[in-house]
């Protein structure tokens, strides 16, 4: 899916780090309606959005996909297995549901809910990502991502541990290849996006290790 936005839309618009990190109020603002959309939602004010709530949820928002797929979202991303979707969780999966929907390039499929934009901000999320995807194989690889955090000023090159532990969030599995749905979970921690979790990150993390297992 990500993929296809690169075909669309040609190389990233991002030259650098910096050009990505001096976007990060914008991409908080612009994620600020998901709140209302995800408390519209949780119908029993819980804090989360269960599989039934999430039905109702992507129909409302006029998403034409199928229960399996809907349930294949649901389990990507409840990354606590409890059987709900946080906050964050909600972002990362709407903005999937997004470029899923997008790829299909049906007119029909558009959403009637989501805002020009938040469109935006999610299309300039993935050219984020595009940009440290230097080989184009929709993978984040180690090197390549310790390189460009590196590269915009090599006298001002952050410790190596800081660029290690920024990689560290996005790869679960220290496999050393990120996916976009990794990267979506560590970006929105580095921006800010408020949570009820603080423990998110480590969650995330024990539910891959769990998976390898």
């Amino acid at each position: 899916m990500v993929e296809l936005k690169r075909s669309s839309s040609g190389q990233s618009k991002f030259r650098s780090i910096n050009s990505i990190i001096l976007k990060f109020p914008h991409f908080k603002e612009g994620l600020k309606e998901i709140k209302d959309v995800f408390e519209q939602f949780d119908e029993d004010s819980n804090g989360t959005i269960d599989r039934d709530e999430l039905k109702k949820c992507v129909k409302k928002l006029h998403f034409h996909v199928k229960d399996e797929e809907v349930n294949d979202l649901f389990d990507s991303c409840d990354v606590d297995d409890k059987e709900g979707i946080q906050f964050n969780e909600f972002i990362v999966l709407l903005c999937l549901l997004y470029l899923l929907i997008d790829s299909s390039s049906s007119s029909d499929n558009t959403s009637k809910i989501l805002s020009p934009e938040l469109e935006a901000t999610f299309n300039t999320i993935v050219e984020a990502f595009l940009f440290l995807d230097k080989n184009g194989d929709g993978k984040l690889h180690k090197k390549d991502v310790l390189k460009a955090l590196n590269d915009e000023c090599p006298c001002e090159k952050s410790p190596s541990h800081v660029t290690r532990t920024r990689f560290r969030e996005m790869d679960w599995n220290r496999s050393g290849k990120v996916s976009f749905r990794q990267f979506l979970f560590a970006f929105l921690d580095w921006v800010g996006i408020d949570t009820d979790d603080e423990n998110h990150t480590t969650k995330r993390e024990t539910k891959c290790n769990n998976n390898l297992t």
